[in-house]
């Protein structure tokens, strides 16, 4: 397989950033020379031919929150494993969050899971520090500070976890959030869920084993109370502030009016953005009780009412953009049942075909899907050169098929745990070939299989993205 960054595609239906329509993409060492909408290019003799004919060719999906489980728990999932699981999905890019073990709270421990991800990804990566209630330096050395920010490439940003989940960071007292907020620069993305609240609520479900009580515990108040204080924070202090995965119906009204897109904000107020997952886009309580724990994650799947809310307010722009927090664990520790199974599943491999399938569905359209999967993710995390198929711009595609559709199988999984929990259902959309830097890293054809193959060695290909200081 050509490794020269030198491709053309041909005859695809290309979603551009303003219109849609058939024509030819070239890119050379590795970026967009030419987009030749309604026209054909001539081949060159150093440059891999594909043909598009009957596939649309999209802008590479960037997933803004995964959990690969490196270092620490490679029976869940490494590097390696969950980059190829992200490539079968058309994710050309991804930002890895920090609750592993150890949990990656210094700018020495960013360091070698950068250094990690050159010898093992296939795809572009970035990387969230973890905060803790006391390591506002370690912070600072990563992002800099308020008056001066800095951008090392492959670092997005700090993750606080105000509610405790998989891991053990945690930092939910107010003090030590003030500190964060005031004393860092960068983004900071909370995964927001009120601590003291889960905790006054555990009596409640004491003793029940049925999954339903999950919801019921890690209720829509608390998330919406982390939620509230996360943007009184972010205001006070003028902070960069990201609300990952995003839940509730109550939370996604509450934040109307005050989230908007980097590009489309005040340079006087504090930039607020949240994202949700396809898999509140899709399941309510109804699935969960029958998946059960596989369906189990943290914030929970709720209702079918925060689901029609969340979609609502995805269209209307209060959720700017579209994450898996891909987050895997062994089917046999899944298998322990409620409470005790841990809380997380799979994601990189399908999001895209899910939305994919609800746009040939009539729920949004193709043009909404790369919107919300790649180019606002990149408005979100100031990614230079990531987000649409334009002149320029780094040439990471993805060529998937509308037609033709395939029902998801747990044996076709590329992440390591092997199972997925869109199990049984047929999808459109399907990742046909990944290109990351120019150079086809995955392809999905007769010959190899509805799994697909991945074409490069490990390393290859992928570097860290780059993203610019946030004031």
């Amino acid at each position: 397989m050509s490794m020269t960054g030198n491709l053309l595609i041909h005859g695809a239906t290309m979603v551009l950033p303003n219109e849609t329509g058939v024509g030819d993409l070239r890119i050379r060492n590795g970026v967009i020379e030419t987009v030749a909408l309604g026209a054909t290019l001539e081949p060159k003799d150093d440059e891999l031919f594909i043909d598009g004919r009957g596939l649309h060719l999209l802008p590479g999906i960037i997933d803004p929150q995964v959990h690969f489980r490196d270092p620490g728990q490679p029976e869940k999932e490494d590097l390696g494993s969950g980059s190829a699981a992200a490539v079968s999905g058309g994710v050309t890019s991804f930002l890895d969050m920090p609750n592993n073990k150890p949990s990656i709270t210094t700018l020495e421990g960013m360091r070698g899971k950068l250094k990690t991800a050159s010898e093992k990804c296939v795809n572009n990566y970035g990387f969230f520090i973890g905060a803790t209630s006391n390591n506002v330096p370690d912070l600072q050395e990563a992002v800099g500070t308020p008056d001066a920010p800095l951008g090392i490439p492959g670092i997005c940003g700090i993750k606080i976890f105000m509610g405790s989940s998989t891991g053990t960071l945690l930092v939910n007292d107010r003090d030590a959030l003030e500190a964060i907020f005031e004393g860092t620069g960068g983004l900071i993305a909370v995964h927001a869920e009120d601590e003291q609240r889960m905790i006054e609520r555990l009596d409640g479900i004491k003793g029940r084993t049925d999954i339903a009580a999950h919801a019921e515990w890690r209720d829509d108040v608390t998330a919406l109370l982390a939620t509230q204080l996360a943007v009184e924070l972010a205001q006070e202090f003028g902070h960069r502030l990201h609300v990952l995965h995003l839940t509730s119906g109550i939370e996604a009204d509450w934040l109307e009016d005050i989230t908007t897109l980097p590009s489309l904000s005040s340079e006087n107020s504090a930039i607020i953005t949240t994202e949700t997952l396809p898999q509140h886009l899709t399941f309510d309580e109804t699935d969960v009780a029958r998946e059960g724990t596989r369906l189990q994650m943290n914030p929970p799947i709720r209702y079918a009412k925060d689901r029609e809310t969340l979609w609502k307010q995805l269209k209307k722009g209060t959720i700017q953009c579209i994450a898996t927090d891909h987050a895997p664990h062994t089917l046999e520790a899944k298998g322990l049942g409620f409470p005790n199974a841990p809380s997380g599943m799979p994601g990189v491999e399908t999001s895209l075909a899910v939305m994919l399938t609800h746009a040939k569905d009539g729920a949004c359209s193709i043009e909404d899907v790369a919107k919300w999967m790649s180019t606002n993710v990149a408005d979100c995390f100031n990614m230079v050169g990531k987000g649409k198929l334009e002149e320029g711009m780094d040439g990471d595609i993805v060529l998937v098929d509308m037609d033709n559709a395939r029902e998801v199988k747990d044996e076709h999984s590329w992440a390591r745990v092997g199972w997925n929990p869109f199990r049984g259902r047929s999808l459109v959309g399907w990742a046909q070939v990944t290109v990351v830097g120019g150079v086809p890293v995955f392809e999905r054809t007769e010959a190899t299989g509805p799994k697909g193959a991945i074409l490069v060695e490990p390393g290859a290909v992928g570097e860290p993205i780059v993203m610019t200081p946030w004031r």
